[in-house]
């Protein structure tokens, strides 16, 4: 969605796990809050504004927490990031999205798009087999009917185990 040269993996420990996403963008084992960065946005749902196009110059960097799962949510970007970093916060609404949902809405709003041009579906239900579905309650974007998901991504979400 972004390109390899502007995606950076942080508090990443493991090898494999390094060795993994070094395939998708830089990796650092340092934590965001060691490295210092300038100009940072944290993507934040209890931020009080919403990124804009022209938010663009403001910002080199977007950071995203990855925090998702809780409901009702426990703004735990706000415990964990925005509370510890000095740094700009937006919202990409109120709602949780995927980490992937997240990055394709801002990138499309560092391009110009407007957060209000965005249709989105608040779940999305992946069948299994008879009977059996997976329902992520989690908003993702809707393009040409279709919700836009990453190359892959159904075929993933069936292989992890759950239980």
């Amino acid at each position: 969605i972004v390109g390899k040269e502007n995606l950076i993996f942080t508090n990443i420990k493991k090898a494999e796990e390094k060795k993994k996403l070094e395939t998708l963008g830089s990796v650092e084992q340092k934590s965001v809050k060691e490295l210092n960065l300038k100009s940072v946005c944290i993507l934040d749902p209890a931020a009080s504004k919403t990124l804009e196009p022209t938010d663009k110059p403001e910002f080199d960097y977007l950071l995203f927490g990855g925090i998702l799962g809780d409901w009702p949510p426990q703004q735990r970007t706000k415990k964990e990031l925005s509370s510890k970093i000095d740094a700009e916060r937006r919202n990409l609404g109120a709602e949780q999205m995927s980490t992937n949902t997240a990055v394709y809405v801002a990138k499309k709003i560092m391009d110009g798009k407007r957060f209000s041009e965005f249709v989105f579906i608040e779940e999305l239900i992946i069948p299994i087999e008879d009977g059996e579905e997976i329902s992520l309650p989690f908003r993702f974007v809707v393009e040409h009917g279709k919700p836009v998901l990453a190359k892959g991504y159904v075929e993933f979400v069936k292989k992890q185990d759950v239980f």
